[in-house]
């Protein structure tokens, strides 16, 4: 399965792994399919490190997993941010004075998503990786090269204009 990302500086597709995290990839998929990530800027755009959308408000601070609950990690051994073009979760933490049993006890992801420009080891164990870039490198190269201010947020929007759902990876 993947994912083609329609932005205002090219194509990104990117390989989704279902059956490894199946709960992120279906929760990922749900949110391109209804239309959820179109319009989405990316919100955080830090060179050398990771560029992050999925945020409908275009804060951070905002957008909602297909459920509505967060979607608990799903960290796999296998899967780590070793590389340029990792796709991972971005997740709330879990909240120290939740009651237990209350969803905010748990950390979990809603629909913010990354993408490395690097090897990130020091998110391995934090953040389910749930995809890699397989084509549209030159485009995630344009995107780390756009200007930010002082809070990484790109002076010039980029945006996800739509996204295409592949049943087959391979295909165009």
């Amino acid at each position: 399965m993947s994912v083609t990302l329609h932005t205002t500086l090219g194509d990104i597709k990117i390989e989704v792994f279902c059956e490894s995290v199946p709960r992120t990839a279906e929760n990922f998929l749900a949110l391109c399919a209804s239309g959820y990530y179109d319009g989405c800027t990316f919100h955080r755009n830090i060179p050398g490190f990771l560029t992050q959308a999925g945020d409908p408000t275009g804060t951070g601070k905002g957008g909602s997993s297909a459920t509505g609950l967060p979607i608990p990690l799903e960290i796999r051994a296998a899967l780590r941010h070793h590389a340029r073009g990792v796709v991972s979760m971005a997740h709330r933490g879990a909240k120290k004075k939740a009651a237990p049993g209350d969803p905010a006890a748990e950390a979990g992801a809603h629909s913010q998503f990354f993408i490395t420009y690097a090897p990130q080891p020091n998110l391995d164990n934090n953040h389910t990786v749930f995809g890699k870039v397989i084509s549209g490198l030159e485009t995630l190269e344009d995107l780390e090269r756009v200007p930010v201010d002082e809070k990484q947020r790109p002076l010039s929007p980029v945006t996800i204009k739509n996204v295409t759902i592949h049943a087959n990876p391979m295909a165009h």
